[in-house]
């Protein structure tokens, strides 16, 4: 199956996005300080693995369908859906939530390509799914490291009643 130039261009944009969270992903992990490093230091390395892995598996589908894929650093910068990363040293905290919008951003992309792509080849679509399911749970992973548990409303257990005798 030779892929059509819209097929082509949505796994493109998930190539792109996908090889920019690996760069950002090493550019957070090399400068990270702070509460919890060495745990967000470890998890960083797990989501740049991800995405390198991923990226891999986009681009040799692409090959496999006959199109190029491109992951030339000038195309993956003017083309990624991925805010710039500040440079510099970065708080684990404001690290998390930068990677958690970053994984976010690429699932984003994923879902906005994903109806077109499954139109024309459902086996693009699957390699999507994998990369949702995994991307998803990183994100939900690393950013509980800032959240709080949510408050709800405790039901107080009823005085058990008393018996006459």
């Amino acid at each position: 199956m030779d892929a059509s130039q819209k097929l082509s261009d949505n796994l493109q944009a998930v190539l792109v996005d996908l090889i920019e969270l690996h760069l950002q992903g090493k550019q957070a992990h090399w400068n990270i300080v702070g509460t919890n490093f060495r745990d967000l230091h470890l998890q960083l390395d797990e989501i740049v693995d991800a995405a390198r892995e991923f990226a891999d598996d986009v681009a040799e589908r692409m090959r496999a369908l006959n199109t190029t894929p491109d992951g030339r650093s000038s195309v993956v910068t003017k083309s990624t859906t991925l805010p710039a990363f500040a440079a510099g040293e970065i708080d684990t905290a404001a690290a998390v939530d930068a990677i958690t919008e970053r994984l976010n951003a690429v699932v984003a992309t994923a879902r906005r390509v994903h109806d077109p792509v499954d139109d024309e080849d459902p086996t693009s679509a699957d390699l999507l799914h994998a990369i949702l399911e995994r991307l998803e749970q990183l994100a939900w992973m690393v950013s509980a490291e800032n959240r709080s548990p949510r408050q709800t409303k405790a039901k107080t257990p009823a005085k058990p009643k008393s018996k006459a005798s």
